[in-house]
């Protein structure tokens, strides 16, 4: 996906667990481990206000745009790529 996630950045920064993170916010540890992993397909606006009051940050520290062949080449894939 050619959005990245940075929360687990901002946590290490932080000094913050991801079940602190999630009691303060108000979600679920499981539902934070979705948008961490970069697996949910959407968050909402006052979810994302709430991470970065938490975590003192701003959205662009906890999203980020990559282009799609970065995305693959940070998580490891070699579907489509050609080997030399």
């Amino acid at each position: 996906m050619p959005i990245a996630v940075d929360i687990d950045v901002m946590l290490a920064k932080r000094k913050m667990s991801v079940g602190e993170l999630a009691e303060r916010v108000g979600i679920t540890p499981a539902n934070l481990a979705v948008l961490k992993n970069g697996r949910a397909k959407a968050v909402r606006f006052s979810t994302l206000a709430a991470l970065c009051e938490v975590l003192e940050c701003q959205p662009g520290d906890l999203l980020r745009w990559e282009e799609t062949g970065e995305a693959e080449e940070a998580s490891g894939s070699t579907a489509g790529s050609t080997m030399a």
